[in-house]
């Protein structure tokens, strides 16, 4: 697979094509997912859960952060990596700069921060220095305090509608790209439409320009109910490469997620 890169995602957007997103926390699984064509590895704050056996993400620092981009980056054979900002590592302008700079130093081609319309001086800032920015809407889970647990968010009209406005407005401050979690399949569209970067969902509905899983929600191994979002990929698959494969193989002709794996 030739480099992924923001100029590939944005074609495939324009011309209707979907892709595929998981996470990855190390070199031999980031290795396995590149080298099966998925577009994109994120590395997650997620592993603060399905690594560090944390119930939430708040823990992680950014100094494991950058330790576990480090590792995908070396196994990574063609894929673009988006690193996630870890909890309170970008509550400053000059705490921001300094983590992206890490992140990205560290080999990550992209970076990803929760939050609203008020992330906009720093997607600008990070922006205007070649940082690229995914901004994460909907539900955001280093806000999983304020917001009374992981619920889907944007149900009712006015918060559906300040979403898709975020969205445009984080979109002309920079973003490269936009994450929504958690959000109404008719939500996840709208946005979609809405904007001209590419809109990446996890439980947002089927109609987002690319769906991410977290690795070990498709394999079935996370300790738990599986989220209703996800699916067990290992179920028929001859190997986890296969699982891998299977699942790229669904978002890109648009079999997963189906109605029933939505809000």
């Amino acid at each position: 697979m030739s480099n992924i890169t923001l100029h590939t995602l944005t074609k495939l957007k324009q011309s209707g094509e979907k892709f595929s997103v998981l996470t990855a926390y190390d070199a031999t699984f980031a290795h396995i997912i590149s080298s099966v064509g998925v577009e994109m590895i994120l590395v997650g704050d997620s592993l603060g859960m399905v690594l560090q056996g944390h119930d939430s993400t708040l823990p992680v620092t950014l100094d494991e952060m950058v330790y576990h981009t480090t590792a995908v980056a070396r196994g990574n054979k063609g894929s673009m990596i988006m690193a996630d900002l870890p909890f309170m590592s970008y509550a400053t302008d000059e705490q921001c700069m300094h983590s992206a700079g890490k992140l990205m130093q560290a080999g990550a081609h992209i970076i990803k921060i929760e939050g609203g319309a008020w992330l906009d001086r720093s997607i600008r800032l990070l922006a205007d220095r070649g940082v690229p920015v995914c901004a994460h809407l909907g539900l955001t889970p280093q806000a999983v305090n304020k917001l009374g647990g992981y619920r889907v968010q944007g149900k009712d009209s006015a918060s559906a509608q300040q979403m898709i406005e975020d969205a445009r407005h984080l979109e002309q401050a920079g973003a490269s790209m936009i994450l929504l979690e958690c959000v109404p399949s008719i939500l996840g569209a709208e946005i979609s439409r809405n904007v001209d970067i590419p809109v990446i969902g996890i439980g947002a509905g089927p109609d987002t320009d690319a769906q991410v899983l977290v690795m070990h929600d498709m394999l079935g191994i996370t300790p738990g109910r599986r989220p209703r979002f996800s699916r067990n990929f290992m179920e028929g698959a001859s190997s986890i490469e296969d699982a891998f494969r299977q699942y790229h193989a669904a978002v890109k002709d648009g079999s997963f997620p189906n109605q029933s794996e939505g809000f």
